[in-house]
C-alpha cells in the first residue's frame, strides 16, 4: 500500500543534506533528471537518488507517494519546460506547430527519463497547462468541442509517442544507435535491384533520411488534416472569444 505524502508545509527538511542542500519536491525531481540521464530508466531507484542527494531514501516518500509517483513528476516537468521555452501569439497553425516541435525537443533532451514518462498522464499543474494551451488553440481556431478533442487526442499523442520512439533510439548505447544507423547504408544500400527494386531505386534518400525523426513531416499531416476540417465547416482561421473559447496562448506552466 502506497504510503501517504506528508502536505507541503509539513514536510520541508530545514536541515541540510549531505550535500548541503535543503530537501524539496523541485530538487528531487532535477536530482532524478540527472540520475535518469548517467544511469538510464532501470537505475533509478530511492537508494540511488537518496545517496546522490546525500539524503536517507526514506525522506523522499516525505514528498512522494513512490517511485512511481515521482515518475509523473518528472514528466510534469517535462511538460513545462517545454512550456517555458513556448511562445505563441501567432496564427493556430504555426503555434501548435511550434509547440509540438517544443514537446518533442524538450524530452529528447532528456532521451532516459522520455522513455519512463511518454505514456504517462501526471495530473499535475504544469501538464494541465500544456493541454490547456493545445485546447485552447484548438477551440480558438474555430473547431467544436467534438472537433478539438478529437485533434488534441491525435496531436497529445502523435507528440509523445514520436518522443518515445525517438528518445528510445538515443537511450541506446552509444555503439548499438550507430549500428542501427549504419544499417540503411551498410545492408539496404547493398540489396540487389533485381530482388528488391522498390528498396534499391530509393536506397540512398533512405540511408540520408531515416537516421532522422518523421516527426515534423507528420505533424505536418495532422496539421494539414486539420486546416482541411477547418476549411469544410467554413470557421477557417476563425477565433472563438470569451473565456471558454480564447485561445489559452497566454497560460504558463507554474
Amino acid at each position: 500500500m502506497p504510503k501517504k505524502v506528508v502536505p507541503e508545509e509539513a514536510r520541508r527538511r530545514r536541515r541540510p543534506t549531505r550535500q548541503g542542500a535543503v530537501l524539496s519536491e523541485d530538487l528531487i525531481v532535477q536530482t532524478a533528471l540527472r540520475v535518469l540521464r548517467e544511469h538510464g530508466t532501470a537505475g533509478l531507484t530511492a537508494r540511488r537518488l537518496g545517496a546522490a542527494l546525500g539524503a536517507d531514501p526514506s525522506a523522499l516518500y516525505r514528498y512522494f507517494a513512490g517511485m512511481d509517483d515521482l515518475a509523473r513528476a518528472v514528466g510534469n516537468e517535462l511538460m513545462g519546460r517545454a512550456l517555458d521555452g513556448w511562445s505563441g501569439g501567432r496564427d493556430w497553425r504555426a503555434d501548435l506547430r511550434s509547440l509540438g516541435l517544443a514537446l518533442h525537443s524538450c524530452y529528447l533532451a532528456h532521451p532516459q527519463a522520455a522513455v519512463l514518462t511518454a505514456s504517462r498522464v501526471s495530473g499535475r499543474p504544469r501538464e494541465i497547462a500544456v493541454d490547456e494551451v493545445i485546447l485552447g488553440l484548438l477551440r480558438g481556431a474555430g473547431l467544436s468541442d467534438p472537433a478539438a478533442v478529437r485533434f488534441y487526442h491525435a496531436f497529445i499523442d502523435l507528440t509523445l509517442a514520436f518522443a518515445a520512439l525517438d528518445a528510445g533510439a538515443l537511450a541506446l548505447p552509444d555503439d548499438a544507435r550507430r549500428a542501427d544507423e549504419e544499417m540503411w547504408a551498410s545492408t539496404y544500400a547493398r540489396l540487389p535491384a533485381a530482388s528488391h527494386p522498390n528498396i534499391a531505386a530509393t536506397a540512398d534518400r533512405l540511408a540520408a533520411r531515416m537516421p532522422h525523426s518523421a516527426y515534423p513531416v507528420v505533424l505536418d499531416t495532422l496539421l494539414d488534416g486539420i486546416a482541411a476540417e477547418l476549411a469544410a465547416s467554413g470557421s477557417s482561421g476563425r477565433r472563438r472569444s470569451g473565456p471558454h473559447g480564447g485561445s489559452g496562448v497566454g497560460i504558463r506552466s507554474r
